[in-house]
């Protein structure tokens, strides 16, 4: 299915969860925040949140540093 993740379309196996595309792009789920739709997604929720073909996802990664 296809999906666009930060502006970019990503075709990704279905069926897929946002905590399955952040494993698939190699983030930490602790470390991120997900906008899907133009809603913010719980982080509780990643697992449970199933993606669909269309979907448009923002994903913010926090870097700590000083």
């Amino acid at each position: 299915m296809e999906i666009t993740v930060n502006g970019e379309a990503r075709d990704i196996p279905a069926p897929a969860t946002i905590a399955d595309l952040l494993t698939r792009i190699g983030l930490d789920t602790r470390k991120v925040a997900v906008e899907r739709n133009l809603e913010i997604v719980p982080r509780s929720t990643y697992a449970a949140t199933a993606l669909a073909a269309g979907d448009r996802l923002e994903i913010v990664h926090f870097i700590g540093g000083g």
